[in-house]
């Protein structure tokens, strides 16, 4: 074996321990998901359709995971066959995601969607949607609506199969009356948007 052969497989060795540690570390360190309980409002936002903009209330009697995103992020990328497969299994049930993308781009988003084989609405967020929310900070954040349309869940960070399953299957056992009373929003102060960092990674720069 000459020289150069030894070194490009020592390097070819060295690259895919590389990749393994990477992997590894990916897997195993990224930011876990924290999950704040609320009963507030959803607000009422537009959302983009084929069909045109309507109101969030017009899925009011679902149970929606209102998912912010982005094609960029690498988590957000990461969690989607997850809510894929879940939205599969409970739809028939009253379920809905609505993934909000962050990008600039319907058709970008649109060819990622189609790529990827997921089915769940993707439109852009239109502009102050985040804001109503109350900001979002980081990507992936989630909020799970019930169906009258309150606020249960923030979840902060990528969501998982089994998180979704004990957030929104209770959910979606409830009546839609069933449900205590709803507290009514502090008011929030009014702050600069600023573009969202993807979660885990550090706050976004100002």
């Amino acid at each position: 074996m000459t020289k150069t052969s030894w070194f490009l497989q020592k390097l070819k060795a060295n690259g895919l321990t590389l990749l393994l540690i990477g992997l590894i570390v990916y897997f195993w360190f990224r930011p876990p998901a924290s999950v704040d309980h609320l009963h507030l409002p959803a607000p009422e936002v537009n959302i983009s359709t084929p069909a045109g903009e309507k109101p969030l209330s017009a899925w009011r009697g679902q149970v929606l995971l209102v998912n912010f995103w982005a094609t960029w992020c690498p988590y957000c990328r990461h969690e989607m066959p997850a809510m894929q497969a879940f939205y599969q299994a409970h739809k028939h049930e009253g379920f809905e995601i609505l993934a909000l993308s962050l990008d600039a781009n319907q058709a970008e988003v649109d060819a990622f969607m189609r790529e990827k084989d997921y089915s769940f609405p993707a439109p852009l967020a239109l502009a102050g949607t985040s804001q109503q929310f109350g900001g979002v900070d980081k990507v992936p954040t989630s909020f799970v609506i019930d169906r009258r349309g309150v606020i249960r869940h923030k979840i902060s960070g990528q969501v998982h199969r089994a998180r979704l399953e004990e957030l929104v299957l209770p959910l979606l056992a409830e009546r839609p009356d069933s449900s205590a009373p709803v507290a009514q929003p502090t008011a929030r102060p009014e702050r600069p948007a600023r573009p969202p960092a993807i979660a885990g990674a550090g706050p976004a720069p100002r």
